[in-house]
């Protein structure tokens, strides 16, 4: 992603939040010294953290659209919004990597409601042209098709549920980093991972059991 389409900040100059507003965590927080340097019109600190934080934003978008297209577009809005916020920021409400996250969350929610987009890569894409080992091949394919069925079963997920999934499991976010980025409470989170899991398993047994099903139908 080019860092010249992030590379205008604005001039506008005013502090973060100062001092005595401070806590444990705006110390903690690896953005902080960027985001300053942000506030005061550093272009630099603006590139640092688009390379800081693109790649994990772009696998949540993709993950949540399917499409790498609008994953893209979801990331460019949430780095304008940085730059938008960064005169504005807080120090010590949340870490700064939770609220782009957060922010990322949203324009997701936002661009499923406006249309549903699937998985753009087929299953087999990256499946070998030769294998010289059949039984290896075999068990390549059933795993590539475990995936697609994974996929296909997280796809189908209530968006919330589906977000729940992603940033947990696929983002390795802490249950109360990926309650903060849903702007929801740890107990509700732990709901949602529940509820997804659960469909999840019964999605992909009823998978099995038709996969099965065909395969004694085509035996026959």
């Amino acid at each position: 992603m080019p860092l010249a389409r992030y590379s205008h900040v604005s001039e506008r100059q005013s502090p973060c939040a100062s001092g005595d507003r401070k806590t444990a965590l705006s110390l903690e927080d690896p953005d902080i010294e960027d985001i300053r340097l942000l506030a005061g019109g550093d272009a630099a600190a603006a590139s640092r953290l688009v390379l800081r934080h693109s790649d994990r934003l772009m696998a949540v978008a993709y993950r949540m659209t399917g499409a790498r297209d609008a994953a893209e577009d979801i990331v460019q809005e949430a780095f304008i919004r940085m730059m938008r916020q960064a005169a504005k920021w807080e120090e010590g409400k949340a870490l700064f990597s939770t609220w782009l996250h957060r922010v990322t969350v949203n324009l997701c929610y936002d661009r499923l409601r406006k249309a549903s987009t699937r998985y753009e890569q087929a299953a087999g894409d990256d499946l070998p042209e030769e294998a010289a080992d059949e039984p290896a091949a075999d068990a390549m394919l059933e795993g590539r098709e475990r995936g697609l069925a994974v996929r296909e079963a997280l796809d189908r997920l209530p968006e919330r549920q589906k977000m729940a999934i992603v940033l947990c499991h696929y983002e390795d976010l802490s249950n109360q980093e990926a309650a903060e980025a849903m702007d929801i409470s740890v107990e509700a989170l732990e709901s949602l991972l529940a509820r997804a899991r659960r469909s999840m398993r019964k999605d992909m047994k009823l998978a099995a059991a038709l996969n099965d099903e065909l395969a004694d139908d085509m035996a026959e």
